[in-house]
């Protein structure tokens, strides 16, 4: 069964002092496009966690995020007071500019100030290690089984709606068969009623010669046989191979050609008609296909 290249894993594990939360997303993409969104992880493990993410996800643009919650007691903060000063000084600065009375607000400002960017700064160890490692990674391929689990549900609905829109199509092929033999008497009809108009009687082997030669023109037969073939290679694809979907997005390309060969052959309103269906149901196909792994 095919997967959706849309997912989303979350796991948790236990670390040392505190907890480690791994998040794993990822959206269509041509290739494998990695991001992660962490100083957590420790440079000498980044490109193992990338091959692993590359190996188990094939392709997408896929993000990693880690966050660590320190347990109760554990890290220390401390207060950088320049920083914090130079803040002080400006809201000062500010509210003297304002006309607004110092009053008793002096802790109300430090308060303010201390939540500014960079005035306090935490202070934890390294988080991963050699020793937890084995906890964090068997936490890193949980996330990505869970996103796996996200892929193969979104797949379902994704096979479910690209197929029924082929089978719509195959449909409309026959609807096409069905009124295609009017062509042939209306083009017919159209000719001599041009003898007609201009008083002339035509010879009648020339008036066949000219059916025939229209006929030829408008004839669809081949274009309808290689559209039935794309259909059929398309279900095979999607049924039989693990990650099928840029040889889908290419085989509904050349269903795209075939079709609008049909329409500009048709030269019947039916039939025109029956193609602009055929269109909608295949730029639906083409947009499901991009979020096919």
């Amino acid at each position: 069964m095919i997967k959706s290249m849309t997912g989303y894993g979350k796991a948790e594990t236990s670390i040392d002092s505190g907890r480690l939360c791994v998040e794993i997303r990822s959206l269509n993409g041509k290739s494998a496009d990695i991001s992660i969104k962490s100083q957590l992880l420790p440079k000498d493990r980044e490109m193992e966690v990338r091959r692993l993410i590359a190996a188990e996800l094939q392709r997408g643009n896929i993000d990693l995020f880690l966050t660590y919650e320190p347990a109760e007691g554990q890290g220390t903060r401390s207060i950088n007071g320049e920083i914090l000063k130079g803040y002080c000084r400006q809201l000062q600065e500010t509210a003297a500019g304002l006309g607004i009375p110092s009053g008793n607000s002096d802790i109300l400002l430090l308060t303010a100030a201390t939540r500014f960017p960079d005035v306090v700064n935490a202070q934890t160890p390294d988080i991963i290690n050699d020793g937890n490692w084995p906890a964090v990674d068997a936490c890193i391929r949980e996330a990505i089984a869970r996103l796996n689990e996200f892929r193969a549900a979104e797949g379902a609905i994704l096979y479910r709606d690209v197929t029924e829109k082929v089978a719509s199509i195959l449909h409309l092929v026959d609807e096409i068969e069905s009124v295609e033999g009017e062509r042939t008497a209306t083009v017919r009809e159209r000719i001599i009623s041009r003898f007609n108009e201009l008083s002339i009687q035509p010879d009648q082997s020339r008036l066949e010669e000219e059916m025939v030669y229209y006929i030829e023109k408008f004839d669809i037969n081949e274009e309808k046989t290689r559209l039935r073939q794309h259909c059929r290679y398309f279900m095979e694809t999607i049924d039989n191979e693990p990650y099928p979907g840029k040889k889908l997005g290419f085989i509904a390309q050349e269903m795209g050609r075939e079709i609008n060969t049909t329409g500009s052959k048709a030269n019947h309103t039916g039939i025109q008609k029956t193609v602009v269906r055929m269109k909608d149901d295949l730029e639906k196909i083409k947009e499901q296909t991009l979020n096919i792994l």
